[in-house]
């Protein structure tokens, strides 16, 4: 769903001896690193699977939508779209990667500006835009109907509606609750500083965690630490330690470990998908989906697809986060009005290409000016509060120093005093 990998790991920074080997090899970690276009393309055809899976392979509630079950409508999409979902477990493992990538060097204020100037602003346009639809239409498929107000649209802007309680304005916002706890986890990495012993006992730690939450059934430690899907971000971490320092036994058993905890809980997350599908689903078929996405992202940090360097894509992985973010209500809304006036297969392209050109919009025209305001007002905060921080340090030096000047000034009077 929502990423930026446009920022190159950077050099380590030390005294001028360290920069290489003796032998004019630079040190792990320390080479510049070439931007990754294949994530790219994983990321828009992650996005196009949770597509195909809303318009096709979901069948919870909207027989309006096609006026029928999908699977008799368009019998062909909807035998992929079942299974397509596990581009959401493909967009948690790129995650894990690439928020690994994009902080490391920086301050635990930086990665906050960067992950709130990232996400919120094509995020608030889609909330208003999907909100005033549901207020305005109150579509007959709409999960809530009449209990769903103006207020909820309004909480949702803060991204955090879950926590609260409130409806999601589209239900596809629940990944953003599980990515923005992922944010707060790695951000108390980010504040010690990252440094490869630490994200690598940060892997460890949370594997842990999430088996004991498991054992434990505390509604508490789960929402803290997640365990049906944390394997996926672990995964991706240690794939960007490899990108990063190069492969070793222990980074693959971090890979491996995660991977055998993904494939026990795939069969817990493909029972929820399998009630909305309406079809069985083969457990096989999905594991072997999601073992290549672990494969092909593995690949991508090890150099497999460096030959991949089509600067186009970044097109494709700048539309992802809009896509993922317009699809789900309003592809539905526009699936309604288009029945009976093309084919199903021909509606499903039309409206599939719409949201791809809408997504193009709304990073061209919304997000990229947006971020770039928003990115601008938060720095100048964070420096205004250095700076306020700065001078109410300066001013308890200051009175420290005159307070020691006065209780040297009075020792010495008493001194002379007693002479």
């Amino acid at each position: 769903m929502s990423y930026d990998q446009s920022v190159v790991p950077p050099r380590l920074r030390g005294p001028a001896p360290a920069a290489g080997d003796g032998a004019g090899r630079p040190l792990p970690g320390t080479a510049p690193r070439p931007r990754l276009y294949l994530l790219d393309l994983l990321r828009l055809l992650a996005a196009l699977g949770v597509v195909l899976w809303h318009y096709a392979g979901y069948q919870g509630w909207p027989k309006d939508v096609w006026g029928g079950r999908p699977a008799d409508v368009i019998p062909v999409l909807h035998d992929i779209g079942k299974y397509s979902w596990i581009g959401v477990e493909l967009f948690f493992l790129i995650s894990g990667f690439v928020i690994c990538m994009s902080c490391w060097g920086k301050t635990t204020g930086a990665f906050f500006r960067s992950r709130v100037v990232r996400l919120f602003p094509a995020y608030w346009f889609g909330v208003l835009l999907t909100g005033a639809l549901l207020l305005y239409a109150r579509p007959n498929w709409m999960w809530n109907g009449k209990l769903f107000r103006y207020s909820d649209v309004l909480t949702n802007l803060t991204m955090v509606q879950k926590g609260e309680g409130v409806w999601d304005v589209d239900p596809v916002y629940w990944t953003l609750w599980i990515e923005l706890r992922f944010y707060v986890l790695f951000g108390l990495v980010v504040a010690f500083g990252l440094t490869y012993k630490r994200v690598v006992a940060f892997c460890a730690m949370w594997t842990f965690a999430s088996v004991l939450t498991t054992a434990s059934g505390l509604p508490f430690l789960d929402l803290i630490f997640f365990p049906d899907y944390s394997s996926f971000f672990i995964a991706g971490i240690a794939m960007y330690l490899m990108y990063r320092y190069g492969q070793d036994l222990l980074l693959w058993g971090i890979v491996g470990f995660s991977w055998l905890l993904a494939q026990h809980k795939l069969h817990k997350i493909m029972s929820d998908y399998q009630a909305f599908s309406g079809d069985t689903l083969s457990y096989t078929k999905l594991l072997i989906l999601m073992t290549l996405a672990f494969v092909v992202v593995a690949g991508t940090a090890l150099g497999w697809f460096r030959w991949v360097k089509w600067p186009w894509l970044t097109v494709f992985g700048a539309m992802t986060y809009p896509l993922y973010l317009l699809h789900q209500v309003l592809g539905w809304w526009f699936l309604v009005h288009l029945q009976g006036k093309v084919g199903p297969y021909a509606e499903a392209g039309i409206v599939i290409g719409g949201m791809l050109v809408a997504s193009w919009l709304v990073n061209r025209y919304i997000e990229k000016p947006g971020s770039k305001l928003l990115n601008r007002s938060l720095e100048k905060s964070f420096e205004r509060m250095r700076g306020i921080d700065a001078r109410e340090a300066l001013a308890k030096r200051e009175k420290k120093a005159r307070l020691a000047a006065e209780e040297t000034a009075r020792e010495r009077q008493a001194v002379g005093a007693d002479s």
